[in-house]
């Protein structure tokens, strides 16, 4: 039983740790971080009861539908949820890259409870691979996700709310994409999955750069004035 929750566990901590770390100017409290990955935990016992209610009477147990709504849909859908109502407005929610640590830190929290259930009913023999694919991908959206959650919250000139439209959007489209590669090439899934995963991390790596470099262009004026 330990060896499964800490297999199951020492992923997501282990990419909370290195977005986390990336934040270049401004490290939010880490107690504040942590009560957003409880949030997301918490998301998963609602969302699997609603996913087996459908999966029961047979409903969008189509590839397309599966992976696009009652999968993508409904998880980065109450991910969205809980950050726009329980984080977006708090005042600890200052700049873009905020946005990243919050969103991986809900999308990680929900990621580590559905490894660690996942490893219980399968065995540790697939914590590498979970950790690789499933736990990664859901970090990576998180980062989309927060992104433009930042983007929104900062860039007082656009129009927030398409921004904020777009960090549902975006994430739903590409978790859609990722269940729909599982579910259409069930027996060739890796030969598909890996590129696009790679592909994931490299759009990830740049808005984290982009959120670095607009908090660069802030923090720095604010530390001037405490200069002799």
């Amino acid at each position: 039983m330990f060896t499964i929750l800490s297999a199951a566990m020492a992923p997501g901590f282990a990419l909370m740790s290195f977005f986390y770390l990336k934040d270049r100017f401004d490290s939010k409290p880490f107690s504040i971080v942590f009560r957003t990955f409880i949030m997301g935990a918490l998301l998963v016992f609602p969302i699997m009861f609603i996913q087996y209610a459908f999966e029961t009477e047979g409903v969008l147990q189509y590839p397309l539908t599966k992976s696009f709504l009652l999968s993508a849909g409904l998880e980065e859908f109450f991910k969205w949820f809980i950050f726009l109502y329980a984080v977006y407005k708090q005042d600890h929610f200052e700049g873009r890259y905020d946005g990243i640590v919050y969103g991986v830190s809900i999308s990680l929290g929900f990621a580590t409870v559905e490894n660690i259930l996942y490893l219980l009913a399968n065995g540790v023999e697939l914590a590498f691979l979970r950790a690789l694919y499933p736990v990664s991908s859901h970090a990576l959206f998180g980062v989309i996700m927060g992104y433009y959650m930042g983007k929104g919250k900062t860039d007082i000139h656009k129009k927030s709310m398409y921004i904020i439209w777009l960090a549902l959007v975006t994430p739903v489209f590409l978790h859609g994409l990722y269940d729909y590669i599982l579910e259409a090439w069930k027996s060739t899934w890796l030969y598909t999955l890996t590129p696009f995963m790679i592909i994931l991390w490299m759009i990830a790596i740049r808005k984290v750069k982009q959120a670095n470099m607009a908090s660069a262009d802030i923090i720095p004026i604010e530390q001037n004035k405490w200069k002799a």
